[in-house]
């Protein structure tokens, strides 16, 4: 590919106005960006970029745009009559005691805890009295406020992992939701920090070895300002003896020849062995062993490749004795789990413990000599018992169909797992795997009565005949008359499964009438590896078509209309809005493309947007994969000829180092600018705030007022 970049920027910020109408009649004056002479050429092709200022984010001329933006956004909702009665319904339902499930290490439960609104969850420690074990939670004590790391909870814990020996526990942190990570150590005698610092650690595991840790970690960044843009490269796995300087630490793996890979290490308590996982080119991943026989950093032998092939993914899940067991895709596209032996690791040699089944195998683990397997049947989980040898013994049952996520220790006895679905709040159970009994450990007290809503399933047609399921949550009494105000949520990407899940921020849409959907649709986990790739590259089209299908079916089946329809969808989903909104735009009442994707030729030139590559293509590629992107990337195909778009609320943040604010800004630019219509289109831009991990109450609470009031305000509804 050629490619030529011109861009002619004036020196001052140009605004100028787009009257548009309200819902209240009132004009919106749109701060449009200054259009530029900026191009790129792909294979003869050129493409104006007239907003690749604007990829700029922390210029001056930026950030008075976004001001601006942000300005006649807030303006617009402050004048929805019933926001503020929103937020303080949304207030009163996210305020009660949320658990998450506890897990043991060493003898301890550890568990996190909200007492309601805190900003972030609290890391809570317990020791069992006597025989009392998992009965109660009363003598726990905090370990870890991450309330306390900051004064506006923007520092959120990412993740915390524990020494084989007991004595230290590792946390990491993140700061205004960037993807940037710092690693601290607790000796968790004294519960004091030791003086261990890491910074700059990135998509990092942390793997902990005698005396210290593996982690993985970007060198800093140089060019200062562009610490949330520019493109990640060079990762590496070094390791950590405790008390060193990081600028001290021992680099064990890197791999100049691949710039644009993810390196992480694993490590088993035994520590026997360390496995090495390399992903960023495929859709998988390819795992490297080195075994300990016994050696010490840092004398090391070359890693052994036991599995070449990244159009598979391999996930190490536990080792016993000698054996190492993978959780795997590899010529089983509903993954199974296999059994290797260090003697003779590569993956020739591994065996079957549980084959491939009709449905999607996602978790296995080992406790009390068993393994706990839990599958995706038509987007729902299930869960079994296997002896070792992989026989199953038992099925777990559920209260009904939604998700469900296991703790577990192969030392320890108690099992606990926690379900919830869309009118079932996340509940604690404790399972005794002896007799295949459950019972609730906690149950949270929300304000609503479950079984005032209805819960349903349903399988439509898509335009290539495809079976597509989707989820419904009503609440019980709706009449299927064409004209309940319908919100229909969508991804459709990177192998990942959407299930039932409970949110309180659903309630008071529920409540007026409203219907929730989320329709299972291709690209995503929810029937495996075929399911994935049939939405991925120069199949993405099926996964607009799904969703487009998904909408008409609502329609057809007398939930909805067209006038009562919105969409939202984030990221990879935000991607998704903005497609099916410039292909379909007759079909919606209101759009929220959040945190998306918008511009599909230089998505892959931010961050990490390159290891995205995998599911979309890129437009270097080739003229073919260049012409596909082209054709249905959000930016590049607004409608500029007066058809109707429908309403429309833009987000993103500033500190989104995933999928950089760029795409959102310029969408919004060329939006504004285009003739769709008199329905708004606005940005919502937040700040101190990234992709959505870790972000506190307080922020996520004033974002979905802001969502929420748009939603329901252009929908006609009305809040009781």
């Amino acid at each position: 590919m050629q490619k030529f970049t011109l861009i002619l920027l004036a020196t001052t910020f140009m605004f100028a106005c787009n009257n548009q109408k309200t819902a209240k009649n009132e004009p919106i004056n749109y701060p449009v960006a200054e259009k530029t002479d900026s191009f790129h050429v792909y294979f003869g092709d050129t493409i104006p970029e007239p907003y690749a200022w604007l990829e700029n984010d922390t210029s001056a001329q930026t950030e008075v745009w976004v001001k601006a933006q942000n300005e006649v956004t807030q303006n617009y909702l402050s004048k929805i009559p019933f926001r503020e009665k929103l937020k303080k319904r949304l207030t009163e339902l996210a305020d009660y005691e949320k658990y998450g499930t506890p897990f043991v290490k060493h003898d301890k439960y550890y568990f996190f805890k909200n007492d309601g609104l805190q900003n972030q969850s609290v890391l809570y420690v317990m020791t069992p009295v006597g025989s009392q074990r998992a009965t109660t939670l009363q003598n726990a004590e905090i370990l870890l406020d991450p309330n306390k790391l900051s004064a506006d909870g923007t520092v959120a814990l990412r993740s915390v992992d524990f020494s084989n020996d007991g004595k230290y526990m590792s946390y990491s942190i993140s700061r205004s939701g960037s993807d940037w990570e710092e690693i601290y150590v607790m000796d968790l005698a004294t519960k004091k920090l030791l003086n261990d610092t890491i910074k700059w650690a990135k998509f990092s595991s942390v793997a902990w070895r005698g005396n210290g840790f593996y982690y993985s970690a970007y060198d800093a960044p140089t060019a200062k300002g562009k610490e949330f843009s520019n493109v990640n490269e060079n990762h590496k796995i070094f390791y950590h003896s405790l008390g060193e300087k990081q600028k001290d630490d021992f680099l064990y793996y890197s791999n100049e020849k691949y710039p644009k890979r993810f390196y992480s290490a694993y490590m088993p308590e035994e520590e026997n062995a360390i496995f090495v996982s390399e992903s960023g080119n495929n859709n998988g991943n390819r795992l490297f062993i080195e075994d300990f026989v016994p050696r010490a950093l840092p004398d090391i032998k070359p890693l052994q490749l036991i599995a070449p092939d990244d159009q598979y993914e391999y996930s190490v899940v536990e080792m016993i004795n000698k054996y190492f067991y993978i959780l795997t895709n590899y010529k089983a596209p509903k993954y199974r789990l296999m059994k290797g032996d260090l003697t003779k690791p590569q993956i020739e040699n591994w065996v079957d413990v549980i084959p491939e089944s009709e449905n999607v195998l996602t978790s296995a683990g080992f406790t009390n000599g068993k393994i706990i397997a839990t599958y995706d049947q038509d987007a729902t989980t299930r869960a079994y018992v296997f002896t070792e040898n992989g026989k199953k013994l038992n099925e777990i049952s559920f209260p009904t169909y939604g998700s469900a996520g296991f703790s577990y220790d192969k030392k320890e006895k108690d099992i606990f797992y926690s379900f919830n679905s869309f009118n079932f709040p996340n509940t604690i159970f404790k399972y005794d795997i002896n007799n295949n009994k459950s019972e609730v450990y906690i149950e949270p007290k929300v304000k609503f009565t479950p079984e005032d809503y209805q819960t349903e399933q349903h399988f439509y047609t898509s335009k290539d005949g495809t079976k597509v399921p989707m989820y419904l949550v009503y609440k019980k009494g709706l009449k299927k008359d064409g004209n309940n105000p319908t919100l229909l949520y969508g991804y459709g990407g990177f192998n990942i499964t959407y299930r039932p899940s409970f949110s309180t921020f659903r309630i008071p849409f529920l409540d007026n009438g409203g219907v929730y959907v989320i329709a299972n649709i291709r690209g995503g986990g929810e029937y495996g590896e075929d399911w994935h790739i049939a939405g991925t590259k120069m199949q993405k089209q099926n996964v607009f078509d799904d969703f487009i299908a998904a909408a008409e079916y609502l329609i057809s089946e007398k939930f909805t209309s067209k006038e009562k329809l919105a969409i939202l969808g984030g990221s990879n989903g935000g991607l998704l809005v903005g497609a099916v909104v410039n292909q379909r735009p007759d079909l919606f009442k209101v759009a929220i493309p959040e945190v998306g994707v918008m511009d599909m030729l230089r998505y892959h030139l931010f961050t990490i947007g390159w290891n995205w590559a995998s599911d979309y293509g890129t437009s270097a590629d080739s003229k073919e994969m260049f012409e596909y992107l082209k054709n249905y990337s959000p930016l590049h195909n607004i409608k500029n000829d007066g058809t109707p778009y429908p309403a429309i609320l833009i987000t993103t943040a500033d500190h989104d180092d995933r999928v950089v604010p760029a795409h959102s800004f310029k969408y919004a630019a060329a939006l504004q600018a285009a003739n769709t219509g008199d329905a708004p289109k606005l940005i919502r831009i937040d700040t101190k705030a990234g992709h959505g991990g870790g972000k506190p109450i307080s922020k996520t609470i004033d974002e979905l007022t802001d969502v929420y009031s748009f939603i329901m305000w252009n929908l006609g509804m009305r809040f009781r």
